[in-house]
């Protein structure tokens, strides 16, 4: 029997991309404005092979979700800088060295992309974050214009597409 094209996949259908610049991040404590750059999530999975005479089968192993960088522009008030660091004394305070039980320093994350009326036409959560890695930014005296930028990469224990 022939199998044939359907007129769905073969005529052109008008459709709205997503872009990039339409986004907000909330993360518990920073200011949703400062964060002006991330990505979505990725997974990766370990790859089993199962041995049976003289052939191997793969199967799809456990999943690593990857991290994400988020880059904050730094304000004066309320300063991305002091929540960054907030959280990052939630995994460990260098004062007095002592570090933190998970349940005050994960976090549950939120990404909503945004149509062009505002709308959520996407929404991803990521479940017990926690930061890898902060960077507070490079300073200067040549520069009278750039902006302070902050960049926390962050892991998660998974994320959720919720639509």
């Amino acid at each position: 029997m022939a199998d044939f094209i359907q007129p769905d996949e073969l005529f052109y259908t008008e459709f709205e991309p997503k872009l990039q610049n339409r986004f907000i991040m909330y993360v518990e404590g920073i200011p949703a404005f400062t964060i002006r750059q991330t990505s979505r999530p990725t997974v990766s999975f370990e790859t089993v092979e199962i041995h049976h005479i003289n052939t191997v089968r793969y199967l799809a192993g456990k999943p690593a979700w990857g991290t994400i960088d988020l880059t904050l522009t730094d304000p004066i008030v309320p300063s991305a800088a002091q929540a960054v660091m907030e959280w990052v004394r939630g995994h460990y305070e260098s004062v007095t060295g002592a570090a933190g039980y998970a349940e005050n320093y994960q976090k549950n994350i939120t990404i909503k992309l945004l149509g062009p009326a505002g709308d959520i036409v996407e929404q991803w959560v990521g479940k017990n974050a926690f930061i890898t890695e902060a960077n507070f930014g490079d300073m200067d005296w040549s520069s009278t214009s750039d902006l302070i930028d902050l960049t926390v990469t962050v892991q998660c224990d998974y994320w959720v597409l919720e639509f």
